[in-house]
């Protein structure tokens, strides 16, 4: 394999200039601001459409979807697509229902809702509960996937110093507060797409060649369906009883059909709206602004798996054809940077520097997450009750070294085991134990205004004990096939269900528990949220990327079922 080269170096060296630069001047022209708690972590009021779509989505598209994603694509084909494609309905859903109950209600922080919504205890559980996830599950596989596809492609020298690298890089965006993360964000995405663009047309390229069809993209495109029909799928099918274990492998991860009515709703819904680390970009914006901000990002989730799935189908047919022997025993994770390695001098530059805007993007971003949860919902609750601006400014800077420090050291020696479990998953599968329990006590706290405080604390337990129950004992508890699942082996001697229909179960029962409790309770909780008609209203624009949107998608799902 090729690795970077002198014109590399300088592409790459150029990024870091502009970013930082531009950083750096959004926080000189803005520094009178930076001692207003609300501007540095929200940026209120200053963002634009463009600057909060291009947040979402570089905050979102990181070292789990260029490594991760494009793995998964790799080992299982275009139906981890619906990650993304999904995504762009989700937030249809939350720019029309969830931004409005929002912004109305002068929403902040998640925690700040659950407060306001239900209590001081579901809030400051579920505070720990994020803080705990955001640091030991989404930083630590951010760096470590991230770490280890850069170190790929400059030479494997240095694992260590190029971790130190990414998060040295993202603390200097991260301390300027949100207005620079959110517009720095911007030249992020913009190399993001561009470098990931060329990549997956070189990759398409690349097949072309190595099978004689004359080097042209669309043919390689061609020849990737010709020779792995089954990698362009959306729906995988149930495994047969006797199927082999790399079928049943995919069906872990994809499960069928199955998903659209279980875990994958949860997922989008949950991550995209109920989420500080994403809904935070577009709580400091006017209802119309942020709406259209939110839609553009997920016009750019439609476009996102040409970017981080194909290459990795594209890896699949080479390796499983000779070409790619460098990818040592076909790891699913090595996918991307093996394809990268066949990139001429320059473009593997770009690549290079468009991975490395994504995990600095989602470094940022996420660090600024907790830095907003735990100054604003512990520190200045908890501890400093009458904590000044500037002194908020301060702890939210120290939070984020602090984080950033934790979630080096455990990613070191690779403690949490995430290169074992595929990166992609890792994030998707923890991520899900509370998952089911949050969106419960979000869903129901917005729309039924029945729902009580103590339903949301049981939702809580519940979700979680469910989760638990589900991904680690029910096979072993109630057998490996009942009405509600089928468990399938895990290739170790023990059996598993698909974690997406955990996740669906989980929330069922989570949903059940609350709607029996809260029914003990009054016909309408004093705490619920005023729901009026004229909130939901849509402008013509809005309408108007809305079908764009779902034509799409529709377009595509026909296309690839």
């Amino acid at each position: 394999m090729r690795h970077l080269v002198f014109i590399d170096y300088v592409i790459i060296l150029i990024y870091f200039i502009i970013v930082a630069s531009y950083g750096y001047w959004i926080y000189r022209k803005k520094k009178q601001k930076q001692t207003d708690t609300k501007d540095f972590f929200l940026a209120e009021g200053s963002l634009t459409w463009w600057a909060i779509g291009a947040s979402l989505i570089a905050s979102n598209i990181s070292a789990e979807q260029f490594i991760g994603m494009s793995g998964e694509g790799y080992h299982v084909g275009i139906a981890v697509s619906v990650y993304e494609w999904l995504a762009a309905v989700a937030l249809i859903i939350i720019a029309v229902w969830f931004m409005p109950i929002y912004l109305k209600n002068h929403i902040y922080t998640m925690p700040q809702f659950l407060k306001t919504r239900y209590n001081e205890t579901v809030a400051l559980v579920m505070t720990i509960f994020w803080l705990f996830l955001y640091v030991f599950v989404n930083l630590t596989s951010i760096l470590y996937l991230g770490s280890v596809a850069i170190n790929g492609l400059v030479g494997g020298q240095s694992l260590h110093l190029i971790m130190l690298g990414l998060a040295l890089f993202a603390l200097v965006i991260t301390l300027g507060g949100m207005k620079v993360i959110g517009y720095t964000d911007v030249i992020q995405v913009a190399v993001l797409i561009i470098g990931g663009l060329a990549t997956t047309y070189l990759a398409l390229t690349v097949v072309s060649e190595a099978f004689g069809l004359g080097g042209g993209a669309w043919d390689g495109l061609k020849y990737l369906v010709k020779d792995s029909p089954e990698h362009f799928k959306m729906i995988l099918n149930k495994p047969a009883p006797d199927a082999p274990q790399e079928e049943i492998n995919k069906y872990l991860v994809l499960p069928g059909i199955a998903m659209y009515f279980a875990g994958q709703w949860i997922v989008n819904l949950n991550y995209w709206g109920c989420n500080q680390y994403i809904t935070q970009r577009a709580l400091g914006a006017d209802l119309k602004t942020a709406r259209t901000g939110i839609l553009f990002a997920g016009m750019l989730k439609l476009m996102m798996p040409v970017i981080v799935m194909l290459p990795g189908i594209a890896a699949y047919v080479l390796y499983k054809n000779g070409h790619l022997p460098q990818l040592h025993g076909g790891s699913k994770d090595g996918a991307y940077s093996a394809i990268l390695g066949f990139l001429p001098s320059g473009l593997k530059g770009l690549s290079v520097a468009a991975l490395t805007a994504a995990i600095v993007a989602s470094l940022a971003g996420k660090a600024n997450s907790i830095s907003t949860i735990f100054t604003l919902d512990i520190y200045k609750k908890y501890f400093k009750t009458d904590a000044s601006e500037t002194n908020m400014v301060w702890v939210g800077r120290i939070t984020v070294w602090t984080a950033m420090i934790v979630a080096v050291f455990f990613t070191w020696e690779d403690t949490l085991g995430i290169g074992g479990e595929g990166g992609f998953t890792f994030i998707q599968k923890y991520t899900g134990f509370i998952s089911p329990g949050v969106f419960a006590i979000f869903i129901l706290g917005m729309f039924w205004p029945r729902t009580t405080g103590l339903a949301a604390i049981a939702g809580v337990i519940t979700g979680f004990a469910m989760s638990v129950v589900f991904n680690n004992y029910a096979p072993a508890w109630f057998g490996n096939e009942t009405i509600l699942y089928t468990a399938y082996s895990d290739g170790n001697g023990g059996y598993e269900i698909p974690f997406l229909i955990c996740m669906g179960w989980s929330f069922f029962f989570t949903v059940l528990v609350m709607v029996v409790l809260s029914l003990f309770g009054p016909a309408r909780n004093p705490k619920a949220f005023a729901l009026e008609k004229a909130m939901f209203k849509l402008e013509p624009r809005i309408w108007a990327m809305i079908i764009t949107m779902l034509c799409i998608l529709t377009a595509l799902y026909v296309k690839f079922w």
